[in-house]
């Protein structure tokens, strides 16, 4: 995700079959009185609140991970043993091992690879003094905590339970970008040494748990890449022939991409800011990750949920919302071709003749002639922004992937096609599909932003959408619902979002792609929230039946930007004021998890639903007094199975005819409960509960 933080910085009903017998009554999930009055579930659950931090795998945080109950079983690096409860290489490390590719003149899924004897450099990233301290006027330092400043700091963010607002102020890095981080030390090496597999980002002496980290890239191509998948790989243990080991290459090799620029001279496995960044992991063994760890032993976690997309932010939240992906239209509802202008490579801003900009929407991912893997065009957008500059480039973010000649479309598709059984694509002819982050097509106040020409609105922008919403279903059924937009309200205020409080995440709310919410002052009154009032429904009693909560990007989560302390800290609050509430909690069930890995490594299981993904596991803990044991869920789920959770309950129809939400329930082998025997399939969650 390209968060408001560093933008500013750098810019000024599928049902279970099973019958759950209920504690309410002693009524079964087939047998409950669904339909007879409006909101009417088929489990004790009323009330779902759905909780979406950013960037981490399941593997980064629950790396060693041991369930409370020794019956339970969780499939981690610990596990498998490629690491040991310390943190260090275990038996089986090799199983981490990554190599560094060869891909030349076309975007290649699994190229030749050589294996690396140390791994690329692990690289400093987040701010060296932190962001609230130097918003409070401290330049200096990697902590400014203190009493009076954490007062302060709680102006900024009132989304944290309250001793966790002194985070804020802690965790500089204390370097500068570009250069090994010198705080990271793993098996007796430093960052520019580290063996040629997974490394524990923390250490009791120079790198705690509280601390800024950088961040891997994470599109859609990249991701696609870092798995390494392969038809000729595949083996009967091995049904993907997947084999996860290009992660720092695809870091150091393309990064973030370039939005067609030349690749710079001198370029190395630094020049991207990135190095092995996506190979380190968090011990909870070790206390790191307390909070999360607290609630994966009190409740169920799933060890095989997975991101929907295979890139960003912005994909994985519309996902969430629609189970499925948009394509680039009239803004009418009518496919359209996105601008797909040259760009010079050597001088990326200035219009080829003919050419009002160098908006190159269209992603290729082909090299670069002469380069190893540097993307030809990719990226978030070059330029200003500003919609009327002509200096705009590049911003690849769209797919046409129904058409095998557009660039790099044939590599995932055919690899699709080799699969036992094949998946389809599901890709519509004519679309091109946003995979990576845009603004969505209306602000806050139901503006529209695509059409928008201030110079002060972003123009890497989507048009306005017509693809239905879970908000479109739950209205149909009379489901009280919202989403509840951390700074939403200054947001409000600053649709631009240039001032100092743009920390509310724009690209997160699926709500604002939809034309049929966003046009209606009726719908938005009800549906777009901030946090504030979230926190006084808890108490009020007063909690819509769905509840979709995003952090802003100070608190979200996200390396660089945030911190994962950080993160914790939000979920507290939302947890415990539940749990406060004997109404509410008696039929509340909280889903904690993050819309996607953030290009960290996993080693888990990936199972290939279409041309967008899945991609690699996050975690997932559902929190409710259905939900206690410190269970492990190993059933097959991504974000759509959020979607099939909620029309199940209360009795929802599938949003449309090819969202991801008409897959079936996967169905396993007694032996490998973690692959679908009857792929494409994703799970509903019921099984996280007992009733």
């Amino acid at each position: 995700m390209q968060s408001n933080i560093m933008r500013r910085l750098r810019n000024g009903a599928v049902a279970s079959a099973a019958a759950y017998s209920l504690i309410s009554g002693q009524t079964t999930f087939a047998q409950s009185a669904l339909g007879d009055a409006p909101g009417a579930t088929k489990t004790p659950i009323k009330h779902v609140i759905i909780i979406i931090g950013e960037n981490r795998t399941f593997d980064h945080v629950f790396a060693t991970y041991q369930p409370v109950k020794p019956t339970e079983k969780v499939l981690n690096l610990l596990s498998e043993g490629i690491v040991k409860a310390d943190g260090s290489p275990g038996p089986n490390y090799a199983l981490s091992k990554q190599f560094a590719g060869l891909s030349y003149d076309e975007f290649q899924l699994a190229p030749q690879k050589t294996a690396y004897v140390a791994l690329p450099p692990a690289m400093v990233g987040g701010p060296s003094v932190p962001y609230v301290c130097q918003a409070l006027g401290v330049n200096t330092g990697i902590s400014c905590d203190s009493a009076a400043n954490e007062a302060k700091a709680a102006a900024f963010e009132n989304g944290l339970s309250s001793d966790y607002i002194k985070y804020m102020l802690t965790g500089g890095t204390g370097q500068s970008s570009g250069q090994a981080d010198s705080r990271i030390s793993y098996d007796g090496q430093n960052a520019s040494n580290l063996p040629s597999g997974v490394f524990q980002i923390s250490n009791p002496t120079t790198m705690p748990y509280d601390a800024y980290t950088a961040s891997p890239v994470h599109r859609l191509f990249q991701m696609w890449q870092q798995l390494d998948c392969s038809a000729s790989a595949m083996t009967k243990s091995n049904r993907t022939g997947c084999a996860h080991d290009l992660f720092p290459w695809v870091e150091t090799s393309v990064g973030a991409g370039s939005n067609g620029a030349a690749q710079p001279a001198g370029f190395t496995n630094m020049s991207t800011g990135e190095g092995s960044t996506s190979m380190g992991f968090y011990n909870v063994q070790a206390g790191d990750a307390p909070y999360l760890k607290s609630l994966a032993d009190a409740y169920t976690m799933g060890d095989n949920y997975h991101q929907a997309v295979n890139g960003g932010t912005g994909a994985n939240h519309v996902m969430l919302g629609t189970g499925d992906a948009i394509a680039f239209s009239d803004g009418k509802g009518n496919l359209a071709v996105p601008p797909n202008n040259p760009v010079d490579p050597a001088s990326p801003t200035t219009p080829l003749p003919g050419y009002p900009n160098s908006l190159s929407e269209i992603e290729n991912p082909n090299p670069q002639p002469g380069t190893n893997n540097f993307y030809s065009e990719d990226g978030y957008g070059g330029g200003p922004g500003d919609p009327g500059d002509s200096k705009n480039h590049g911003g690849g973010s769209y797919v046409g992937c129904a058409d095998p000649a557009q660039p790099g479309v044939a590599a995932v598709r055919d690899y699709l096609t080799a699969l036992k059984p094949a998946i389809g694509p599901r890709c519509q002819p004519g679309a091109y599909y946003l995979v990576n982050n845009y603004n969505p097509g209306y602000f806050g106040d139901g503006s529209n932003a695509y059409t928008d020409t201030s110079g002060k609105n972003w123009v890497y922008t989507i048009p306005p959408s017509t693809l239905p919403t879970i908000g479109d279903a739950l209205n149909a059924k009379n489901v009280s619902w919202a989403y509840f937009g951390d700074q939403f309200n200054l947001y409000l205020e600053d649709k631009y979002q240039v001032g100092a409080g743009a920390y509310y995440c724009n690209i997160c709310n699926w709500a604002q792609y939809s034309t049929s919410i966003m046009t209606s002052p009726t719908q938005r009154a009800a549906h777009l929230q901030d946090t504030t009032a979230l926190y006084t429904d808890i108490a009020n009693n007063t909690l819509p039946a769905v509840s979709y909560v995003k952090p802003s990007g100070i608190v979200d989560g996200h390396p660089s930007s945030s911190k994962l302390d950080l993160f914790e800290g939000f979920v507290k609050k939302i947890v415990t004021g539940v749990q406060a509430n004997p109404t509410l909690w008696a039929d509340t069930a909280i889903f904690v998890s993050f819309d996607e890995g953030g290009g960290y490594y996993d080693s888990g299981y990936v199972q290939p639903l279409d041309f967008f993904g899945d991609g690699t596991r996050t975690p997932m803990i559902v929190v409710s007094k259905y939900s206690t044991g410190g269970r492990i869920s190993h059933s097959y789920t991504d974000h759509v199975s959020t979607l099939k959770f909620i029309e199940a309950n209360w009795g929802l129809a599938t949003i449309s005819k090819r969202s991801r939400d008409n897959f079936p329930n996967p169905v396993t082998s007694a032996t490998n409960p973690y692959v679908p025997t009857n792929s494409p399939a994703i799970g509903d969650m019921m099984d996280y509960f007992k009733f």
